[in-house]
């Protein structure tokens, strides 16, 4: 391809790292910071209900969000008409952020980008940005091949959550990455605050290197998901009672945690006209106000976990009883 033709195409950065790594909290920065740039955001969750574009700060970018599927698997389509799509605008932004889901393996992410003729000719898959949880990153490796595999393919890694964890820890978690991977640059981050021009226009991913070490890249298929965890996903439609909520799911949390990889949601308090947003790693919690409800939005409170072992009529009870009284 000629340098004239590449300096046409679109980067596109992949947004990667298993749940609670702290991708989203990534992805507000960048569309908070003063770059003078405009991307477009593309996000795909894995559950019934979707949150993640809830969570993501508002701004003049565009945000497109796939549910219910992995972006390497059932929605794969999707990704490649939605970006198909913003080819026909492509004088509106100056590059595209594809956030996956924390369970996808990103090798079929980026396949996305070659196997698509019109996709492959008008966007260059710029790099493959993987957010590790320095705290969690341990127990991951052991419980999830994905976890790995985001490791593994990343032309970047963001090790947020740095603050978590003991200097020894810390040495010991970036020795366990670079068994996985010698040569992705590691960048330590604490809430994501990774400089901006150390993530995005780094023409970092190699596609000759890729074949080089896995060449059946192209062609590959293949791809298995943990079935042992799954999402279950809640709507209420009467306001949430803050201190029902903070007991019922401090205790929760406390006794299920570690079954409960990542929780997060979007909750409409009584007598609070901003939308509050909650997450969830395991144990760890934290929750803020992000913006006030439109006036032509339902408030509606929308809770998703994804975890093991989750008990859906359990946690449905539990959340509806956090409801005001009728």
């Amino acid at each position: 391809m000629s340098d004239a033709a590449a300096n046409t195409q679109v980067p596109v950065t992949v947004l990667t790292g298993y749940l609670g790594a702290g991708k989203t909290t990534l992805l507000n920065r960048i569309l908070s910071e003063r770059h003078g740039r405009k991307y477009a955001v593309v996000i795909n969750e894995f559950g019934e209900l979707g949150v993640d574009n809830d969570l993501v700060v508002d701004s003049d970018e565009e945000v497109f969000e796939m549910n219910n599927g992995c972006v390497c698997c059932t929605v794969r389509g999707d990704l490649i008409r939605i970006v198909g799509g913003l080819m026909k605008r492509r004088d509106k932004f100056d590059g595209i952020i594809v956030e996956t889901t924390g369970l996808a393996n990103p090798a079929p992410v980026a396949q996305t980008f070659f196997v698509d003729e019109t996709v492959r000719e008008r966007t260059r898959l710029d790099a493959i940005v993987t957010v590790v949880d320095a705290k969690h990153l341990p127990q991951r490796l052991t419980d999830s091949a994905e976890a790995a595999e985001q490791i593994g393919f990343a032309d970047v890694i963001v090790l947020n959550k740095t603050d978590l964890v003991s200097p020894e820890e810390l040495a010991e978690v970036e020795r366990r990455i670079r068994e996985v991977n010698p040569f992705a640059t590691i960048h330590h981050a604490v809430r994501g605050n990774v400089p901006i021009g150390e993530v995005l226009d780094q023409g970092a991913f190699d596609l000759t290197r890729v074949l080089a070490h896995t060449p059946d890249f192209l062609t590959d298929d293949a791809h298995e998901h943990n079935e042992e965890v799954r999402s279950v996903s809640f709507e209420v439609s009467r306001p949430i009672d803050p201190e029902k909520f903070n007991a019922w799911i401090g205790a929760l949390l406390a006794q299920q945690g570690q079954d409960l990889l990542r929780t997060k949601g979007i909750l409409a308090y009584e007598g609070e006209d901003r939308r509050f947003a909650f997450q969830a790693v395991h144990m760890m919690a934290d929750g803020d106000f992000v913006g006030p409800w439109r006036a032509d939005e339902p408030r509606r409170s929308r809770l998703v976990f994804i975890g093991r072992n989750l008990n859906r009529p359990a946690l449905r009870r539990g959340f509806e009883a956090c409801q005001v009284a009728a």
